[in-house]
């Protein structure tokens, strides 16, 4: 089994990744990606470790090895169930927030290898390649992203009718051994940190375009290969205490520039084939397996959030308010919805002739449909529950570490309110000159630094939980972020 250690060392592979001007020499020690790898290498643990054997693995059929379960075809309910139990025990341990671990797009490569007769109509070569690929992935335990939508350039014109004909990622050259391919795609989440970029098209694609209608896959590091992320949210976390998820959990998303990036024919899956690029989603299960991880990882953060809801409410002795249980109440109903609709993917999901089952498509698009109301939803009514707590938070957690003379901090820890005298100004009016130079001194003895090592305990915990509140309300972090705005594929 691949452990976190390998899949850390394995990122130092010269990949082309670049931010804010300059091109990243490690991954594994960038600011920007260092937590997010350092999380993915955890959740690789978790996979190899031997008391967890029989929920994260499966037996390969080729080597007869343990490999990860996430690349386990289902052909009943108990397996897709199985499946639905390891993405839940890694969505745990990143509270739902990284939204494209390794199991995500490890789940469109299991749809394809499960109904290959698909992509044999564009020729048995390739439903071969496609086979042997995901036999690849799932026998060295790779991390694949994928670059399935073109760039935001002018959506009023088809991919052959834009001004240059390699904006788009497509085809420029045909060779004996393959093909080269040029141009730009995106979305690329956790392309940084992965090891293979699987390159195709979601967007529908008219007559014409067929330069553009691929499906093929490529290692991060294959000259040619340039990755921009967004700015990442790990840039402007300080330290885990202001920032305890975006600190740790934004795998970024970045865009994908191929310049001339040879393809040998081994790695392709569709060559300049329109409807095939259409029916790789929707003819095979790979749409339907990647989204069912999706939604896993979507139902863990839902219970996450109602967690932390709850908590803040115990914190601030609130949670016997009659209001505020209605209030949770709600907020119970929409995640238990959710749960529910998640488990009727597996209930009633059918098995084709072949013996594969594909999860049920009328709960799955019926979840993905609801998700962006229900999130807005659900972050309006945390917003409200937290009051007044999002403008009174300290700056940061130096706040808790300075022993500044013209501030006291006191706490009354029952309460849960944070009372800070400045000055010697507050609900104690304006005082003299001397009570302030008192309260200083006070503030800088003994007894003041070990109350305030104490402050800094009594609080850890709810700053914690009212920080976290702060950027899952404000979308400061990855995976939330994209969700308040938008229902993701």
């Amino acid at each position: 089994m691949r452990t976190g250690s390998d899949y850390l060392r394995s990122l130092n592979d010269g990949r082309q990744v670049f931010v804010d001007g300059e091109r990243v020499k490690d991954v594994t020690a960038h600011l920007a990606f260092r937590e997010a790898a350092r999380s993915i290498a955890r959740l690789y643990d978790i996979a190899a470790a031997p008391e967890m054997r029989e929920r994260m693995t499966f037996v390969s059929p080729k080597t007869g090895e343990p490999v990860l379960r996430a690349y386990q075809i289902p052909h009943s309910h108990a397996d897709l169930r199985a499946r639905r139990l390891f993405s839940e025990t890694w969505a745990e341990a990143t509270f739902g927030l990284m939204g494209r671990t390794p199991d995500h797009v490890a789940g469109f490569f299991c749809g394809y290898a499960a109904t290959p007769s698909v992509l044999a109509a564009g020729g048995r070569n390739f439903a071969d390649n496609v086979v042997a690929f995901y036999e690849h992935l799932r026998d060295n335990h790779l991390y694949a992203s994928y670059a399935i939508v073109p760039p935001q350039i002018d959506r009023s014109k088809p991919a052959h009718k834009q001004s240059d004909p390699t904006l788009y990622a497509g085809v420029v050259k045909e060779r004996d051994d393959g093909i080269v391919i040029c141009g730009a795609q995106q979305l690329a989440t956790g392309g940084a940190i992965s090891d293979v970029i699987h390159l195709s098209c979601i967007h529908p694609l008219q007559p014409g375009d067929e330069n553009y209608a691929n499906c093929l896959a490529v290692p991060v590091n294959a000259p040619g290969v340039k990755l921009y992320p967004r700015r990442p949210f790990a840039i402007g976390a300080t330290n885990a205490f202001d920032y305890p998820l975006s600190s740790r959990f934004d795998e970024t998303d970045s865009y994908v520039v191929f310049d001339n990036v040879f393809v040998p024919w081994e790695r392709v899956f569709i060559y300049r084939n329109l409807e095939l690029s259409r029916d790789q989603w929707w003819k095979t299960p790979s749409h339907l397996y990647g989204n069912h991880q999706a939604q896993v990882r979507y139902v863990t953060k839902l219970r996450f959030m109602i967690g932390i809801a709850q908590r803040m409410n115990e914190m601030t002795g609130n949670a016997a308010n009659p209001a505020v249980q209605i209030t949770m109440g709600e907020l119970a109903a929409w995640v238990s919805i959710y749960e529910h609709m998640l488990l009727a993917h597996e209930v009633t999901a059918p098995i084709d002739k072949a013996g594969v089952l594909w999860p049920s498509r009328t709960a799955l698009y019926s979840a993905m449909a609801v998700q962006s109301e229900l999130n807005g939803r659900m972050l309006e009514i945390i917003r409200e529950l937290t009051g007044a707590a999002m403008i009174t938070l300290p700056s940061s957690l130096r706040d808790f570490e300075s022993r500044a003379d013209t501030c006291m901090i006191i706490i009354a820890a029952r309460a849960g309110a944070l009372l800070i005298r400045i000055s010697g100004r507050g609900r104690y009016g304006t005082k003299s000159e001397e009570y302030r130079e008192e309260k200083s001194r006070d503030f800088q003895s003994t007894h003041s630094h070990v109350w305030l090592c104490r402050m800094k305990k009594l609080w850890s915990l709810p700053v914690l939980v009212i920080v976290t509140m702060e950027r899952l309300c404000f979308g400061t972090f990855s995976s939330v972020a994209r969700t308040v705005s938008y229902t993701r594929t």
